[in-house]
Order: structure tokens, then C-alpha cells, then sequence
């Protein structure tokens, strides 16, 4: 393996001298050492790789310079946040009534707004200027806290990503058979019910992710990330104009101050005493959903260029991005509720709430199913890198593991194919459409993963991590209120999983496996 390192390294040298800046970066961000021997003994050879750069193209970590900005950050965000979540807030809205609803939805965002703050902060250990960097979510946990935390972290996180992986292929499933849907329903001018099933579109968006999984790095997927979130602001556009159009149209608001009332006849039968608290418990959940981002904020953080420090860069960018959702969240989903009150559908576009015009409702979903497809590589990228790198840890000589080989792809230039990379992420997306074709509860599925992820991974570990960060005194007014409000929102996180649970058995009394139809 040294053997090859060495040629590398003198072609290297070699190339540096023949091209310009522009397309060393290009070939040093596809480079094996980068992806796949980080943290084991062949990393000290890289870096003496790295060093016959000039010191102009380095970051103060050996790496090359990044390059991203606040504007892609932001863009990384978006496309995080502004996910299927948006589509179930008025189903969210409607189960917590017209004064929790928005009330809770924006007492989320502030939340989420203060410890992505606090995260931002811990990106580099000790000082947040000139400290070590922590390039994921994890390094941080561990550098800062350490311990057993750092396993728990990592089992939570990576299972969270695994789930939102699921809750995607679901949710751009459920978009791609709108699509058929609203064109059969409009065909027959209402009288087909066009019931049909979600299996062949579910296959057919994993084909697409195993596609785009073949992109080695985070950094490469940011224009995936900008056409996202365009998208994501097409179909919120969309959903919230019908909203307003449908209100219009009513010339009333629908809706009650207490949510969804008791006796209320709903797609899943007639709605108890006991089911509106479960209900309601679920909305939480949706709503927690709806803001998860902290579990990939760091690696989003490791992207951005400096000066100024990155901590200060990414602050402004989650402040912007997390302002810009919450005004898209209110107006989606109060305007979702105002439309149809009681019975708001658990997605806005494809719950068929709307009919007409069919064409506008096709576009809205296939900006859904183009922004899903870069979500989901925004999130599972973490534990694609996770995994690579924990298995070059395992094997360095492992040719299956760590060699790369050029192929010219027209328009594109040289791809690095690493047969590790095709088996392993291939493996991960059939999974996760094998999961999601056995439990397509999209309500269900949404609450749950808010429920799990939200108090561990968007609250306790940054406030802990901050509070060790900061070295802030127990029991000092600070660190009281901060565990205040991250025993607040484990509660918020318990009941939510309890009332998505609640759903997920009432689902499974009809429910047949890998035979489920709308």
C-alpha cells in the first residue's frame, strides 16, 4: 500500500506543476487518502502528501482550504429542514386546535434555533476560534464529553438517520403515486377512486438514491443541495397558495381552539376521547420532526471557509434558515387547517385535500420527489463516511476497502469508483426501501423519528457539550435553566413517542405487509 502512496504522491507533485489550482482541488477532494484512511497510521502519510501544497491552499487542520460560505450553508439547511415534514403540519395543526397549534410550532423553532446555536459552538473543542476541529457530530461528543456518551450518541444518531432515510423513501413514494393519482382522478372526472400501490415507486426512488449514494463526499453534493432547496420552497409555494385559495373559496376559516373535535368521522374511523390524546400526542412529534437538522449541522459546520471563525458563519446561516422555515411552516400549516379544518389530510399535497388544477398539484410533487431525493444524501452522508472510515480503520490493506479506481465519465471527468463505496452505500438505501415497503405509515413513521431524535440529539448533547465547553458551574442560574429546558423537552419527546406509537398499532390492526394501497 506505501508503494502506491508514493506514486501517488510523486504523480501528485507531478500534476501540480502542469495545472492549475482550480483542478488540483478537483483532484484532491476525490483522492483515496481523504476518504477513506483518516485517523490510522496511513493518515500521516497524506498529510505529508498534502504538505507539497502550498500553505495557501491548506486549512489550519493539513486539509485543503474549504470553501464553503454562508449562502451554502444556509442551502445545506434548508434542504434539511424543509423536508416531508412540512407536508403533515397541518394534520399537525389540526389535532392541537388553533391556539397550541402555532403556539408549539414556534416554541419548537426557538429551541431548535437556541441549541443549534449552542452546537455551533462546539464544532472546534476548547477554543472556538483556534481549537481542534471535530469534523462530525460524534468527534465532537467525543472530544468534548467522551466516555459511554459517545457510543450512545452514535448508536441514536446513526439509527435517526437510518429512520429519516425511511421517512423519505416513504414520502416521495407517496408524491410519486399523487402524481399518477391526480392524472387518474382527473381522467375519470372523479368517479375512479384509483387505489394502487406504492411498491413500484418506493423501488423505483431507491434506484435513483443507490445513483446519487455514489457520491463520495459532503462537500460534493451542494448543488444537489441548492436545486433541493429550490424545491423545497416550490412545493411549500404551491401547497401554501392552494391554502389560501381554498380558504378564499370557503370565504371562512375552518377550525376549532381545540383541535380535532371528539366524534369527528376521519379516513381511520371515528375519532375517540382516547385517540385525540394520541393525536395530539403526535402532532409533537411531527412538529419535532419537521425542525430535525442538529444531527448533521457539524458536518454542515466542516464545510464552511474561515475567516471569519466558522462558528460565528454558521450562526447567521441557522438563524436565517431557521426563520425563513418557521414563516413557511405557520403559513402551510395554519393556511392547511383553515382549508379543511377537522379534516386536514396527513399530507397537504398528496392527502388529496386538493383536486384542482390537478397540473399545479403534479408540479408541487415532483418538486417534493427532486427535493427528497437530495435530502436523503444530506442526511445519510454522515453515516456513509462513518462507516467507510470505521472499516478503513478495520482493514488499511484491504484493497476492497480503500483502492480507487478512475473511470472517465463524459461531461464529468475522472469518477473514483471504490468498490467498498458501491457495495456498502447499495446495501443501505435496499434497506431502507425494503423497511419502508413493510411499514409505509407516513404520519406514524414522521412522529416517531421526531420523538427519537429530537430531546437526545437536537437538545441534551449540545447543552452538555456546551455546558463542558463553557465549564459552567453546577448549579448556577445558567446551568439550572439549561437542564430545565432539556427535562422539558425529554418529556416532550416521551409523550410524543407514546402517541406515535398509539398509531403505528392502530395501522398495523389493517395493515399487509408489502400490500398496502391508497
Amino acid at each position: 500500500m506505501n508503494y502506491f502512496l508514493y506514486i501517488y504522491s510523486f504523480t501528485i507533485i507531478y500534476v501540480q506543476s502542469l495545472t492549475d489550482v482550480h483542478c488540483l482541488i478537483q483532484i484532491e477532494e476525490r483522492q483515496d487518502v481523504k476518504h477513506y484512511l483518516q485517523n490510522t497510521q496511513t493518515e500521516t502519510v497524506a498529510m505529508n502528501i498534502q504538505s507539497n501544497y502550498s500553505k495557501c491552499l491548506l486549512d489550519d487542520d493539513g486539509r485543503l482550504k474549504r470553501t464553503g460560505t454562508f449562502w451554502t450553508a444556509t442551502a445545506h439547511i434548508i434542504t434539511a429542514v424543509i423536508g416531508s415534514g412540512v407536508l403533515s403540519l397541518a394534520w399537525a395543526v389540526a389535532q392541537l386546535g388553533w391556539v397550541a397549534g402555532p403556539v408549539v410550532m414556534f416554541l419548537f423553532a426557538l429551541v431548535n434555533l437556541y441549541t443549534s446555536t449552542l452546537l455551533t459552538q462546539c464544532y472546534r473543542t476548547g477554543d472556538s476560534v483556534t481549537g481542534q476541529r471535530n469534523y462530525t457530530y460524534m468527534e465532537a461528543v467525543k472530544s468534548i464529553l467522551g466516555g459511554k456518551k459517545v457510543k450512545l450518541c452514535g448508536l441514536i444518531q446513526y439509527v435517526n438517520l437510518f429512520g429519516i432515510a425511511i421517512g423519505y423513501t416513504i414520502a416521495a413514494s407517496v408524491s410519486m403515486m399523487a402524481i399518477k393519482r391526480s392524472n387518474c382522478y382527473h381522467n375519470s372526472h372523479g368517479k375512479d377512486p384509483c387505489h394502487m400501490s406504492s411498491n413500484g415507486y418506493m423501488i423505483t426512488f431507491g434506484i435513483a438514491e443507490v445513483i446519487f449514494s455514489q457520491i463520495p463526499d459532503f462537500d460534493q453534493v451542494w448543488w444537489l443541495s441548492i436545486v433541493a432547496a429550490i424545491m423545497s420552497f416550490t412545493y411549500s409555494s404551491v401547497g401554501l397558495s392552494l391554502g389560501v385559495a381554498k380558504v378564499a373559496e370557503n370565504k371562512t376559516f375552518k377550525g376549532s381552539m381545540l383541535g380535532i373535535s371528539i366524534g369527528t368521522v376521519t379516513q381511520a374511523g371515528t375519532v375517540t376521547g382516547t385517540q385525540k390524546i394520541w393525536r395530539s400526542l403526535q402532532a409533537l412529534g411531527a412538529m419535532a420532526f419537521a425542525y430535525s437538522f442538529s444531527i448533521i449541522l457539524i458536518e454542515i459546520q466542516d464545510t464552511i471557509k474561515s475567516p471569519p471563525a466558522e462558528h460565528k458563519t454558521m450562526r447567521k446561516a441557522t438563524a436565517l434558515s431557521i426563520a425563513v422555515t418557521t414563516v413557511f411552516y405557520l403559513l402551510c400549516g395554519c393556511m392547511g387547517y383553515a382549508a379543511f379544518g377537522d379534516n386536514a389530510p396527513g399530507n397537504l399535497l398528496t392527502g388529496f385535500g386538493f383536486y384542482n388544477p390537478y397540473w399545479l398539484l403534479d408540479i408541487a410533487n415532483i418538486a417534493i420527489v427532486v427535493h427528497l431525493v437530495g435530502a436523503y444524501q444530506v442526511f445519510s452522508q454522515p453515516l456513509f463516511a462513518f462507516v467507510e472510515k470505521w472499516s478503513a480503520r478495520k482493514w488499511p490493506r484491504s484493497c476492497f476497502v480503500t483502492a480507487e479506481y478512475g473511470i472517465p465519465v463524459p461531461f464529468y471527468g475522472v469518477y473514483q469508483l471504490n468498490f467498498f463505496r458501491l457495495v456498502w452505500r447499495s446495501i443501505f438505501v435496499l434497506l431502507t426501501t425494503v423497511v419502508a415497503m413493510l411499514m409505509p405509515f407516513f404520519n406514524d413513521v414522521v412522529g416517531m423519528l421526531g420523538a427519537f431524535g429530537f430531546w437526545p440529539l437536537t437538545v441534551y448533547f449540545p447543552i452538555d457539550m456546551y455546558i463542558s465547553q463553557r465549564k459552567i458551574e453546577r448549579w448556577t442560574c445558567r446551568w439550572i435553566g439549561l437542564q430545565l429546558l432539556s427535562v422539558s423537552c425529554l418529556m416532550i419527546s416521551l409523550v410524543s413517542a407514546i402517541g406515535s406509537m398509539a398509531g403505528v398499532v392502530l395501522d398495523l390492526k389493517t395493515y399487509k405487509p408489502f400490500r398496502t394501497s391508497y
